[in-house]
């Protein structure tokens, strides 16, 4: 209970330093996602992130894996922009390093937004995923960077992938622009 009780208490008041807008467009989903960034919880993470978005790293990166009831994938700068060989999306990264693991009490709950990473906890780099519903079997296990604070409906809407891998086929939707907020 008191585990649960500190999350709670993180979850309702993080300083939100920094956020980022996402303009996404494609078959599933038209619309801006608002994300406030937890600085404070994974300054690393939070410092990546706005450093990639600011240089439009991000820009016409794909959601490239997208599990219904669970989450939606993106952020594959190397290998996940809009027009490349989708086979190999969500395999690469940034040239900035991996950064290392920031775990928080912090729950994963639907629009709380997390880093993907491989099997090192060290492994984060541009890779990220926005829950649709709560996840808490990832509790712990993945850094959670923030939340959605509005276009939930957008979240959503995103183009589905395969039942089983997750893995979009066709004309993924794309995060057009990424900008950093204050």
């Amino acid at each position: 209970m008191l585990k649960f009780a500190a999350a709670f208490a993180l979850m309702a008041s993080p300083a939100l330093a920094s956020g980022i807008e996402i303009a996404v467009e494609g078959e599933g989903a038209n619309g801006t996602i608002t994300i406030d960034l937890f600085e404070d919880v994974a300054p690393k993470h939070v410092e990546q992130i706005t450093a990639l978005a600011a240089n439009g790293l991000y820009d016409g990166v794909v959601f490239h894996r997208v599990i219904k009831g669970f989450m939606a994938q993106t952020g594959d700068v190397e290998h996940g922009r809009l027009g490349m060989d989708m086979s190999r999306a969500g395999t690469g990264g940034s040239d900035l390093g991996n950064i290392p693991a920031e775990f928080s009490e912090m729950p994963f709950d639907a629009g709380v937004v997390g880093m993907a990473r491989s099997q090192s906890p060290d492994s984060a780099n541009s890779q990220f995923f926005i829950m649709f519903d709560a996840g808490y079997f990832l509790n712990g296990q993945y850094t959670v960077v923030g939340k959605v604070t509005a276009g939930m409906d957008v979240v959503n809407a995103i183009k589905l992938g395969h039942p089983r891998s997750g893995a979009v086929t066709g004309q993924p939707d794309v995060m057009k622009t990424v900008t950093v907020t204050e």
